[in-house]
């Protein structure tokens, strides 16, 4: 696992290595580098921490493909309430504030939606710990991205 950790951390580096807090265009474009980094390299992550058969992998990879594309959908969401917050965190209103927590916590339970939908798919294509395994690796992945996106986005003030 530290494979993953390891390489998420260098593409996380890179990709947002500028001052903390930042807002406007330099947290979009350091976003919209971190979205296609992760993307390119996410089923690399998977592909060297799950170990499966030719025949796993045959039944195992279009899955991954169709749930990443439904994943995608909803994580872009999410990218852009943080994008709309780091663009106008310093005089947004409380309205605006509670419009953006709402849509947050909406794509957040669409994110467990779908891979809650996923997880019997998978099991018909590999066995239960192979599911789990991959689970674990996809959950990795993401706390490492949501901690070092935690240090990056400002918090609102008082």
């Amino acid at each position: 696992m530290s494979c993953i950790r390891s390489l998420v951390a260098a593409v996380l580096t890179l990709a947002l290595s500028a001052t903390p807090g930042r807002a406007g265009e330099a947290a979009k474009a350091n976003l919209d580098i971190l979205r296609d980094t992760i993307r390119a390299n996410r089923k690399a992550l998977v592909a060297a921490n799950l170990t499966l058969s030719n025949d796993e992998a045959g039944r195992f990879w279009p899955l991954y493909d169709k749930y990443q594309t439904e994943l995608t959908a909803v994580q872009d969401r999410a990218v852009k309430v943080i994008e709309d917050y780091t663009a106008s965190f310093k005089s947004i209103s409380d309205e605006k504030a509670m419009k953006l927590a709402d849509d947050w916590l909406s794509a957040e339970v669409d994110r467990v939606k779908v891979r809650r939908a996923y997880l019997e798919q998978f099991a018909k294509v590999v066995p239960g710990r192979k599911v789990v395994r991959f689970y674990q690796i996809e959950n990795k992945m993401d706390a490492v991205l949501r901690y070092d996106l935690a240090g990056e986005i400002p918090v609102v003030e008082e």
